[in-house]
């Protein structure tokens, strides 16, 4: 069996910098003509000049006969000017601006503590129709971990949309029923992005056996419920759900120690974990929408003209992959056969 796709875009992905960069772009740029890159670098990615600095350290990183478009985005912090969110929106580059809650994931640190701080860009950005991306968490260490994605939407995501009714917002990689009923309720100008881990795995992923630290990722990995539920959005055919990998790449050696770092590398084989999980549900006739047509929908982009094929043939993932300047990447499932396999 063979499913022909028009070439899909990732609307969430992490590529780092320098040698890290140039060694897992090329996993993304084989499948995915365009990718939101985000800007939790270090310093963070804050200016249209740094962004502009950025995309031009990754298209140099792209593979000679390869044609791939990185969609830039702002890091928002307390001192986001309305001139920057301007400078953003005359650019033909920054397609977005992006939310950390302060602490909330990797690099984070430099995150928004208070969305009061922020009024006069977020009204700025509902004007000219910049999204804003946001992680979905509560950092409050009162608030349980599998719980903090739940709290965010009552406490900052409703409070946000009713604020600014016409902004448009991208929930990012949701994780639980209530993210996917909550985007499924609101109206068009609301969205989400699903990873292909959380349609793939519950929690009990993560203990297996012992700690599993390739499969910790933030948000983590819930209940099976959720799993369901998040299946079944991504398998619906609503325009409001789309592909978002989040592959977040980290050196083994800063994965298998004893305070490891979250997230779930998957471009090696994105296209390949989506389609086992679509084919679970019996909804390959879906992924097309989801992987191709409802990102650029919402972003108010052209679709892409050009199409990929995956056959359903297994092939074993490789244990490692080279990472910078020495270090090892252990992508998700590595060493075990996968079902799907990307022509070309």
């Amino acid at each position: 069996m063979q499913i022909t796709l028009t070439r899909p875009d990732d609307w969430h992905l992490h590529l780092r910098d320098g040698e890290a960069l140039a060694s897992v772009l090329p996993h993304t740029a084989r499948q995915f003509a365009r990718a939101i890159v985000m800007p939790n670098l270090r310093p963070p990615v804050t200016t249209v000049v740094a962004a502009a600095a950025y995309r031009a350290r990754i298209l140099a990183a792209v593979p000679a006969g390869t044609i791939f478009e990185p969609l830039m985005t702002l890091y928002l912090t307390d001192g986001t000017t309305v001139d920057e969110i301007r400078r953003a929106v005359d650019s033909d580059f920054v397609r977005a601006v992006k939310l950390y809650p302060a602490g909330a994931t990797t690099n984070s640190d430099a995150g928004v503590s208070d969305l009061e701080r922020c009024a006069a860009v977020l009204e700025e950005m509902e004007r000219s129709s910049l999204p804003l991306l946001v992680h979905g968490e509560v950092t409050d260490p009162a608030i349980d971990v599998f719980d903090r994605e739940k709290v965010f939407i009552e406490r900052i995501l409703r409070p946000l949309l009713a604020r600014y009714s016409g902004l448009k917002v991208v929930f990012e990689h949701i994780t639980t029923s209530d993210a996917a009923d909550f985007v499924a309720a609101c109206g068009p100008r609301v969205a989400a992005t699903i990873t292909a881990h959380h349609l793939l795995y519950n929690r009990n992923a993560i203990f297996a056996g012992g700690i599993r630290p390739h499969y910790y990722c933030l948000p983590v990995l819930k209940r099976e419920v959720h799993r369901q539920a998040l299946l079944r959005a991504a398998t619906s055919g609503s325009p409001k759900f789309f592909l978002g990998t989040d592959s977040a790449p980290h050196a083994q050696t800063t994965k298998e120690v004893s305070c490891g770092c979250a997230g779930c590398y998957t471009a090696h084989a994105a296209l390949e974990l989506y389609a086992e999980a679509f084919a679970s549900a019996n909804a390959l006739h879906r992924l097309e929408a989801f992987a191709s047509f409802n990102g650029p929908d919402f972003y108010g982009l052209p679709r892409n003209a050009g199409q990929v094929t995956l056959v359903e043939e297994e092939w074993r993932t490789p244990q490692s992959f080279a990472y910078g300047d020495g270090e090892s990447l252990v992508p998700l499932r590595a060493g075990e056969l996968l079902r799907w396999r990307l022509l070309g």
